[in-house]
């Protein structure tokens, strides 16, 4: 019976060009430019106010005695600062230099 050795090969390969299509489309997904990669803009101003106002807020929730909440808020404005410096960082670098 020349059946079972045809039918193994028969899968081997049919297996072999799944696996071979599969990764060509997982490679192609991995190098594509995401659709949702567009600009985005951030209010750096906006960001140092709010993380300003998460300091005062834990100021206050420090005199309180709420020593919890007051670290929590103190890591929000840490964040907010962080993230307006990594805007105001981007949009420094996106700048062409003023020599050229």
């Amino acid at each position: 019976m020349r059946t079972t050795p045809t039918a193994r090969r028969t899968l081997t390969s049919l297996l072999a060009t799944t696996l071979l299509a599969g990764g060509v489309l997982l490679g192609q997904t991995v190098t594509a430019e995401p659709a949702a990669a567009g600009t985005i803009t951030c209010n750096v101003d906006k960001l140092r106010a709010d993380a300003r106002k998460e300091r005062d807020r834990a100021a206050q929730l420090k005199r309180l005695g709420a020593t919890t909440e007051a670290r929590r808020a103190i890591a929000r404005a840490d964040a907010l600062e962080r993230r307006a410096r990594q805007c105001a960082d981007a949009e420094n670098d996106s700048k062409p230099p003023l020599w050229k």
